[in-house]
């Protein structure tokens, strides 16, 4: 990171120089809206609706309790790392390297910058989707009219980002604010709105036979509940650019607790306004339908206006999150050089420009992809598992060695088991996504390795040790059978 750190002396004022470092610096409220801003998008207003297409009350509120348990350690891991591994910048990416070696942090960093801007373009999906409740052009939200404006909203948010880091966060959390006022007007009103009669129809789903046992309802809805969390590790992220060191952690935490019991009370409480089969048959934003039959019409304009918002301010925090993961990498020559290049205002504009190059190729194949919304995020999702496992991992490989620990420390056995049960939610996550995603990962992992060898080329050093040149194998392996599996048709997005 080359944006320079005040040195205070003693007895002495600080620099014009250090003052403009620190002047550049994220403070707690910040980081707390990339995090609050990173994971509230688009997903918690299409909420109800993919929730109850896989599963009913009794299996949902399972499947919440197993994630806010699986998560709320997630969110422990990157606070304990963040304040153990200060010098380890860029999250995700740092702690998979220190951890596991060069190619499994190249490997976090590419898998979580895929799943980034593939939520991206799913977010510009959902949005023009929204619009075309008020202007058919849009369809939904894959037309060409939608990809020329989604085009347009997309280079405008480039360039307001190239105009500066904090800038850009300033703005993230106006639009975090914002986004929050429709929110908290849909639990007020669906609270008064609650019938028990309802919500306890079908508690465990026994007359819908197409959900399948309570096991396999718990399952199907886990990569939802994922995607509605991804940016919990958004402050871990800009770590670099953090005011204070400390506020990393708390920024997580802060955001975690606060979306999870937003999250929660818009799916419960929609459970109790409408039956599961209702829900399960709305058109999203399925949050627009429920408070319609709350309060009439004027409420599905109301969330609509609501999504707008939260889907801007979310494309500003990942694209934000976007740019800086590879950037990180490539500082530490894990990604080429050419991606560490900064602009006059300290925005990585290399990794910027070809994040939303990618982008923007997406938002063409839509139109003749039949790839829809939830594909996209289940795709996303999957991307960013083994980030996770990696920082859940590498927590628990420190407190087992006892590394950055006082001897007998019961901090030391307190973070082992924390650590050690995100590391089994993270292996779940994987389980429950399917082998489908695994293999559809593994293509999207694959070609990353042009840029590993470039990066390992620039520095002289041999691309694989002997164990990454097997796990490549594994991956390769994994590329071939799904791409097999998608020109014959028994595999599809």
């Amino acid at each position: 990171m080359s944006v320079p750190k005040s040195s205070p002396a003693s007895g002495s004022a600080p620099t014009s120089a250090s003052s403009s470092a620190s002047s550049n610096k994220l403070r707690l409220g910040a980081l707390v809206a990339l995090v609050v801003g990173s994971m509230v998008g688009g997903g918690i207003f299409s909420l109800p609706q993919n929730m109850a297409v896989s599963a009913d009350v009794g299996a949902i509120l399972i499947g919440w309790a197993i994630t806010a348990v699986g998560m709320l350690t997630l969110a422990f891991v990157f606070q304990t790392l963040a304040n153990r591994k200060p010098e380890l910048d860029g999250g995700v990416y740092a702690y998979a390297k220190a951890g596991f070696g060069d190619y499994m942090g190249f490997g976090s960093a590419w898998g979580y910058w895929i799943s980034a801007w593939l939520g991206n373009v799913g977010y510009f999906v959902l949005l023009f989707s929204t619009a075309g409740y008020f202007f058919p052009a849009f369809g939904q939200g894959n037309t060409p009219v939608a990809i020329v404006c989604s085009s347009v909203l997309l280079w405008s948010v480039h360039f307001l980002v190239l105009r500066g880091i904090k800038e850009a966060a300033f703005i993230n959390l106006i639009t975090t604010i914002a986004k929050m006022v429709p929110l908290f007007l849909f639990v007020v009103l669906c609270l008064f709105a609650f019938r028990y009669e309802t919500f306890s129809a079908d508690f465990w789903g026994l007359h819908n036979p197409k959900l399948g046992s309570v096991a396999n309802q718990v399952r199907s809805m886990m990569l939802v509940t994922v995607w509605v969390f991804i940016g919990i590790e958004g402050a871990s992220i800009f770590s670099a650019r953090a005011e204070h060191r400390a506020d990393v952690g708390r920024a997580t935490v802060i955001g975690f607790i606060g979306v999870l019991l937003l999250l929660v009370a818009v799916n419960v409480l929609s459970l109790g306004v409408m039956t599961q089969p209702a829900l399960a048959g709305l058109q999203n934003p399925s949050m627009a339908g429920v408070l319609e039959r709350v309060v009439g019409p004027w409420g599905a304009i109301l969330i609509s206006v609501g999504l707008v918002i939260s889907l801007a301010g979310a494309l500003l925090s990942w694209v934000l999150l976007c740019a800086e993961i590879i950037f990180s990498a490539a500082r530490d020559h894990t990604m080429p050089g050419f991606l560490h290049k900064e602009n006059a205002k300290k925005v990585p504009a290399n990794a910027l420009w070809l994040t939303n190059g990618m982008i923007q190729l997406f938002l063409v194949i839509t139109l003749f992809s039949k790839g829809t919304y939830l594909s996209l995020i289940y795709l996303a999702t999957s991307m960013i598992l083994l980030p996770y496992f990696w920082s859940a991992a590498y927590a628990l490989l420190l407190a087992v060695r006892g590394e950055t620990y006082e001897p007998a420390s019961p901090q030391r056995r307190k973070d082992m088991v924390v650590a050690a049960i995100a590391v089994i939610y993270a292996v779940w996550l994987i389980y429950a996504g399917g082998l489908k995603y695994v293999l559809l990962s593994a293509l999207l992992y694959a070609p990353g390795v042009l840029l590993f060898a470039k990066a390992k080329r620039e520095v002289e050093q041999p691309v694989f040790t002997h164990v990454e040149k097997g796990i490549f194998a594994a991956v390769v392996i994994g590329a071939v059978i799904a791409a097999f599996g998608l020109y014959k048709g028994f595999l599809a997005l």
